[in-house]
């Protein structure tokens, strides 16, 4: 096929070769593909002079001794209106090969700077430059508005090392909407496709991508970024309130909160509530809101659901400026088969697998990340680095972890490839976690990544130096499971299970962990963390009190779920906010209180959150009460100073409940999830507790107190 019949058919494989100006032995040609155009001018020196059109279908060509001002200036008529612009094809590569070189081996961190839409000038001229890697297609153009969504008028140039193609196209405007039209070297299939690097895209069901201005956003967080990076995270106090933008609040008319608003509202809130961070649940841009964000198709785009890339870098400077950290859901485990999407990119599983053995995930119906490969391993890292670069997030929690990790993950036998060595684990995704974690600790100190990770994997949370993932933190869904196990029970039933109390200590100190009671224990009919609850009204709510002075006096960081904090009566819903009407009730409100104060000691005493990831901050006093299915421990910080909780998960009061103390000393409650203020009985210790001289427990003194019903205290000396 001839250069000329390959432009006309939009399937030239470099029509730079071809468009544009040309010299040779001291003759110069230019040509020109537009159609529908019925004439075309090119300025040589100060003059216009017309391109003879060399084919009905729109190409047009000069010759001339002269040779034209590069970039070459043209004049396109369309009937009666005329249109001047430069011409793409005489402008020069704006991409270095040494991002090239860097994007193949996967170690280009800023591979976003390169791909994508981006606004710059360029030989003196205003434009968008527009990259994208497909190595399988044998043309790609940038289509949109600005050029009637025709494949034919703007075919890019290659880089034939890595498949990367670019173009840049003079006088594209902000919001200038596109996408990127495949053609498909094997087949000849014609793909559209939303740009993998988009940074704005259309409103939805709209999937197209917006070209916007570069950012030059005035951030004025930079002593909480300062402070960031001398966190001692690992001593630190951290209570995490998980959050849906969409669903936290609505306006009365259903419209959603803008993130400029969910600052104004959500930041009182949480300094009230003493949480020290919120964790939003995916915005990275996404196409059904049932998804809550975890089928994402635009991994580099801030949802415009909520307002606009600036408006959620507000929320976080605001979030900053308040004193609360910003963690991200992010979810490099998998992305939707949408056709416009990453799905078969150029035709070919270009970010996934081709075998779906190792390429689908059976349970969701999504696609699995080729981990193994270098740009897609790239895309991925790159994202990570331009959410914590560009909007200051302080961490992300990297959602499905154990899915990534195991190739035989929910699948029956046959149903899978083992690694080279025969095994299980996915060696590539390992490699791709502690690449991942190594970036964010590097270039971000004091960023925390957090894992949801499900099995026994081991050292997830440990450095990669040592043979660890490199997370800092893991969501210990072992506690998490047998917890809400044990308090559906029952309590006559209780004193059976007493084990899935006590068996978490065995492991408690093998990561560092986060408690979570997160968004997915009150959805799917798994219930409200309150319907979780056996019992009267009365226990319902006595046991739920009992549940969170258990997570937030136990060893680890702490999570919760939006509604789990007034104890939100039904299972959260994506399509309407929380039942805000329930603090009405004195119920509710008493749940409330006791989550505020639980924050509150939690962060105002140490021995609660100072050695959360060490064996040396919990001692137990009494494991094995399984019969009044009772517990007592101490918690203890480095200076040594301790609490003491006891927690009762009967309905019953143990009036003269004795325990072995280390000292000699008078205590006072400092905390009862049984006191009126939240909704009990005011059963307690009001007067104090004074030591006797009586060994228990393996201890020189003891004293004897009284366990309200279903409820936990805190007391020290």
């Amino acid at each position: 096929m001839s250069e000329k019949s390959a432009v006309l058919e939009a399937r030239h494989h470099d029509p730079f070769s071809y468009l544009g100006l040309h010299g040779r032995e001291g003759s110069w040609t230019f040509r020109a593909f537009r159609p529908f155009a019925s004439a075309i001018w090119l300025q040589v020196g100060s003059e216009w002079e017309k391109l003879e059109k060399i084919h009905p279908d729109g190409l047009f060509s000069w010759k001339g001794k002269t040779r034209p001002n590069v970039p070459c200036r043209v004049r396109f008529e369309f009937g009666d209106d005329h249109v001047e612009s430069f011409d793409p094809y005489t402008f020069s590569s704006s991409i270095g090969e040494l991002d090239l070189h860097l994007f193949g081996e996967g170690r280009l961190l800023l591979s976003y700077r390169m791909l994508g839409a981006h606004a710059m000038v360029l030989e003196g001229v205003r434009g968008v430059r527009f990259a994208v890697w497909a190595p399988n297609a044998e043309r790609v153009s940038v289509v949109g508005d600005f050029n009637g969504w025709d494949g034919r008028v703007h075919p890019m140039r290659v880089h034939p090392s890595n498949g990367v193609w670019e173009i840049f196209l003079p006088g594209i405007e902000s919001d200038a909407i596109y996408k990127f039209e495949l053609r498909n070297r094997q087949t000849g299939a014609i793909l559209t496709k939303t740009d993998p690097y988009g940074f704005a895209f259309e409103q939805r069901p709209g999937t197209a991508a917006k070209t916007c201005s570069e950012t030059s956003y005035p951030w004025q967080d930079g002593q909480w970024m300062e402070a960031r990076k001398n966190s001692d995270w690992l001593h630190d106090a951290t209570s995490i309130y998980e959050l849906h933008a969409g669903s936290w609040k609505t306006h009365a008319d259903g419209r959603h909160l803008s993130y400029r608003e969910l600052a104004d509202e959500l930041i009182p809130y949480m300094l009230d509530m003493g949480y020290t961070h919120v964790e939003l649940m995916p915005v990275s841009e996404h196409p059904l809101d049932e998804s809550w964000g975890y089928q994402t198709t635009g991994y580099f785009g801030i949802t415009n659901r909520y307002g606009s890339p600036d408006d959620f870098r507000a929320f976080v400077e605001a979030c900053h400026k308040a004193g609360i950290g910003v963690i991200l859901d992010w979810v490099p485990a998998h992305f939707p088969k949408d056709d416009y999407a990453l799905a078969r990119f150029d035709g070919t599983a270009l970010y996934e697998h081709e075998d779906p053995r190792l390429g689908e995930h059976q349970d969701w119906g999504t696609y699995i990340f080729n981990y193994g490969r270098n740009e897609v391993r790239n895309f991925l890292i790159s994202n990570a680095h331009y959410l914590l670069s560009e909007f200051h997030i302080d961490g992300l929690r990297v959602d499905a972890v154990a899915s990534m990790l195991y190739l035989d993950y929910s699948r029956r036998e046959g149903e899978w490839l083992p690694n080279r060595y025969g095994g299980r684990e996915n060696l590539d995704a390992i490699e791709f976690l502690r690449a991942l974690n190594v970036m964010v600790h590097e270039e971000f100190p004091g960023a925390l990544t957090f894992a949801e990770e499900s099995t026994s994997w081991p050292m997830v949370s440990r450095p990669v130096y040592l043979g660890g993932l490199g997370f800092s933190m893991k969501w210990n869904m072992g506690w998490m499971n047998d917890t809400l196990a044990y308090i559906e029970h029952d309590p006559v039933h209780r004193r059976f299970h007493h084990d899935q109390l006590t068996f978490g200590q065995l492991y408690s100190y093998t990561e560092n962990f986060v408690l979570p009671f997160s968004h997915d224990e009150v959805v799917h009919g798994k219930k409200s963390l309150l319907d979780k609850m056996p019992g009267d009204a009365w226990q319902r709510f006595a046991n739920l009190r009992l549940l969170f002075a258990y997570q937030m006096t136990y060893p680890g960081k702490k999570l919760n779920f939006m509604g789990n904090e007034f104890a939100q009566g039904r299972e959260w819903q994506v399509k309407s906010d929380l039942d805000w009407n329930l603090l009405e009730f004195p119920a509710q409100q008493g749940i409330q209180r006791l989550v505020r104060d639980l924050n509150r000691l939690y962060r105002n005493h140490p021995a609660l959150h100072d050695l959360d990831f060490s064996h040396e901050g919990f001692a137990w006093i009494d494991c094995h009460d399984a019969e009044q299915s009772a517990l007592s421990y101490r918690r203890i910080s480095r200076s040594g100073s301790s609490v003491i909780v006891l927690l009762n998960f009967t309905p019953v009061p143990r009036y003269g409940y004795r325990i072995g103390v280390p000292e000699k000393a008078s205590y006072r409650e400092i905390f009862n999830s049984d006191s009126h203020y939240y909704g009990g009985t005011d059963i307690g210790n009001g007067d104090g507790i004074h030591s006797e001289d009586i060994p228990w427990m393996g201890q020189s003194h003891s004293i004897s107190l009284t366990l309200p019903p279903l409820a936990g205290i805190i007391i020290e000396s």
